[in-house]
């Protein structure tokens, strides 16, 4: 079970946390992220650092240190647990004020910023200790760890977790923290993409989890943009892949990598809503509904490169050339399409836009369109599913179409459009699918 950041934002929420983790009828390995606006206010005091304002990170450290002793007495009811979480709180606010001291390196923002996680969990633990709970801490930073590549080592998390919870013991409940990890040098880092999620599902996998719960606070992944379309509903069944699809075009509720271990390890993932426990939520499995449309998403931000070459008409290695390009500046591709004079490409990060633009001039035209937007259509959507482009392009007959990229994969039709004519889109597509 994992938690994120709102879900523990306050002592009531996290009591409300214990209740649905002690109503769990068999042991629970339970991932916290750090209290909402915790790690923004450790940045923070990064930062101060990093630019050699001590003062100014003094003042930020004040006001969280003064926030999370205000915590003490909501929470807890024993003087034990309020001596025992004072005297945590105490050498953590000492240690972050030791930053302070010395000349402070990127290194050190990484050990700064994983206190948030190492502070939730340890509040968290104090109090399931206070109510009686057979419960075990466990120190993410013993056992998650990174490869060179900054992927998860899974074979060392696997056997290094297993190997901690057996000299634990058995418990009810073991409390672990998401988001932070060591990387291949032994240092504090991070997980970067999809935090916590990621945690839950590499730490899931690991120890050959019944199922994956996911806690946020909407209930599961809906099937259009509830910020942009009335009357939206959750979808309470979706691939994978689907889910990858959905989470990579703009669904904010799941991070695209999070839950590629709990795929390759077969199993379930569930998102559910804190506030709404008794809500069905969204079952991701490897189980396809077949014949059926899912969901709508939408990804802003993007720009459109078209490369255009009579020139170079049907010559050998375009392509490659082209691509070599984007690869050179590190930078993704989210849409192709190709003709026989040309190729168009979408892109989100435009960090690299000037020097790539400047190197593909050498081989033709170039036009650079902004402020578009990438709708995608997910589902089974496999070619021998007659008609299905029909219905999702019918949709979409009112709205000017940059690029359709349809095949690449059985599970998304995605259309560029304007960011201007977005929420048009959305509205129509969700009155045509899902009538």
């Amino acid at each position: 079970m994992k938690f994120g950041g709102t879900s523990v934002g306050s002592p009531q929420r996290m009591k409300h946390v214990a209740e649905l983790v002690t109503k769990q009828n068999e042991p629970v390995l339970l991932v916290l992220s750090a209290m909402s606006g915790t790690t923004n206010s450790l940045i923070s005091i990064g930062d101060y650092l990093q630019n050699g304002n001590n003062e100014g990170a003094h003042e930020e450290i004040n006001k969280l240190e003064t926030k999370y002793y205000g915590h003490i007495d909501e929470l807890y009811e024993s003087d034990t647990a309020k001596g025992e979480i004072t005297s945590f709180f105490g050498d953590v606010f000492t240690y972050l004020r030791s930053f302070t001291k010395d000349v402070f390196t990127s290194l050190e923002e990484k050990q700064i910023v994983s206190q948030g996680e190492i502070m939730s969990t340890n509040m968290f633990y104090q109090y399931m200790k206070e109510t009686g709970c057979d419960c075990a801490l466990l120190n993410a930073l013993d056992f998650m760890r990174t490869d060179k590549n900054a992927e998860p080592d899974m074979k060392f998390i696997k056997e290094k977790l297993n190997e901690i919870i057996e000299k634990t013991g058995k418990k009810k409940l073991y409390i672990t923290q998401g988001f932070i990890c060591r990387n291949s040098y032994g240092d504090v880092d991070n997980l970067q993409r999809g935090g916590s999620d990621y945690s839950a599902s590499i730490i899931g996998a690991a120890v050959g989890a019944k199922e994956i719960q996911i806690w946020t606070d909407i209930d599961g992944m809906h099937n259009n943009d509830p910020r942009v379309v009335e009357n939206t509903k959750p979808v309470h069944q979706l691939h994978f892949e689907e889910a990858a699809e959905l989470a990579y075009f703009g669904a904010k509720i799941l991070h695209p990598t999070c839950v590629q271990p709990a795929k390759y390890a077969n199993i379930p993932v569930r998102l559910l809503n804190t506030m709404d426990p008794e809500a069905e939520g969204t079952t991701i499995s490897n189980k396809q509904e077949k014949g059926t449309i899912k969901a709508v998403a939408a990804k802003d931000n993007i720009t459109a490169i078209k490369i255009k070459s009579s020139r170079m008409l049907l010559a050998s290695g375009f392509l490659r050339k082209v691509f070599e390009i984007f690869e050179s500046f590190k930078t993704p591709i989210d849409m192709i399409c190709t003709s026989e004079v040309g190729v168009s490409v979408t892109i989100d990060n435009t960090a690299h836009l000037g020097e790539i633009a400047t190197e593909l001039k050498k081989y033709g035209n170039v036009t650079i369109d902004m402020n578009m937007c990438i709708i995608c259509v997910v589902g089974d959507l496999e070619w021998s599913n007659i008609g299905f482009e029909t219905i999702a392009t019918d949709a979409m007959k009112d709205i000017p179409v940059r690029m359709v990229s349809y095949g690449g994969s059985n599970y998304n039709i995605s259309f560029l459009i304007k960011e201007e004519d977005k929420s048009r889109a959305l509205n129509s597509l969700s009155k045509t699918l899902f009538k």
